[in-house]
């Protein structure tokens, strides 16, 4: 029996499939429930905080108190949100949590002054549908640069990556760009990846090379998708990556039932409600 196709493809879908098309079935095909990561609870704060800082204080105002102010009305607004909820964290926990966050605003402003930034828009939505597939993706920021053109712009928390691997990570700001100029007319003529952790800056231009050859893999990529799910078959890619993947008991590469991972999981999803009180 096939599986139901994805209703978007972005490119954190892309990197998921192409990193491990199990993985990717378990979690967008199938929508099990993954282990919650402080990792990504610190870069959706961190990336909220930077939101808050460029659409609620002017050009002049955007200094260091103002970020720690956005950090704290960040994690307030983050209060009943299940990602963090089921973290759990001790009050030492969440002063580590709080401090790290802190340390990478504080990195951030070592990258560049925000008050010579023009932000035009902040996590920009965009989604349009091109070649059969319904692409989305969602933008950190868009700057409006001094030579008058567009810059896409993405914050990461972690670490930054090797020389060789850099390009790849810029593809998907590339797609962000091709997204860009379909949506509204007009091509960024640039995207940046701002590294807080390790204070790097990777940027490229954009050519229409670049945006070809974005659409070719994003159209690649969605009919390896269709297949998969018209087959039922999402192979496993064994990496490095395994040892943090929240399905790993049900991959058979470590003697783990794919079929049976929905089942099971409806059935502790099932046992957790019974016990809550009536």
């Amino acid at each position: 029996m096939s599986l139901p196709l994805p209703s978007t493809l972005t490119p954190s879908k892309i990197s998921a499939f192409t990193s491990c098309p199990l993985s990717f079935r378990f979690s967008v095909v199938e929508h099990l429930p993954e282990v919650p990561s402080i990792q990504a609870v610190k870069g959706t704060l961190v990336h909220r905080a930077l939101q808050l800082l460029f659409d609620e204080h002017p050009v002049g105002t955007r200094n260091r108190v103002a970020a720690e102010a956005c950090l704290a009305n960040a994690f307030a607004g983050m209060g009943g949100e299940s990602e963090l909820t089921e973290l759990a964290l001790s009050v030492e926990g969440t002063e580590e949590l709080l401090s790290d966050a802190s340390g990478l605003l504080e990195r951030y402003f070592e990258l560049e002054d925000p008050n010579e930034v023009n932000a035009v828009a902040t996590e920009l939505d965009l989604c349009t549908d091109v070649s059969g597939m319904t692409l989305r993706g969602i933008i950190d920021r868009l700057d409006r640069c001094e030579n008058g053109g567009l810059a896409v712009v993405d914050y990461k928390t972690g670490r930054a990556p090797r020389l060789e691997q850099s390009r790849s990570r810029l593809s998907s700001l590339h797609l962000y760009a091709f997204l860009c100029e379909i949506v509204t007319g007009e091509r960024p003529s640039a995207v940046r990846l701002l590294y807080l952790r390790d204070r790097v800056i990777l940027s490229a231009d954009t050519t229409d090379q670049s945006l070809r050859g974005v659409h070719q893999r994003a159209r690649a990529v969605w009919a390896a998708i269709e297949r998969a799910c018209e087959q039922t078959d999402f192979r496993p890619h064994p990496s490095a990556l395994c040892k943090w993947c929240s399905f790993r008991a049900y991959c058979p590469v470590y003697g783990g039932d794919p079929e049976r991972a929905a089942e099971e999981m409806a059935s502790k999803l099932a046992g957790a409600a019974g016990t809550l009180p009536a």
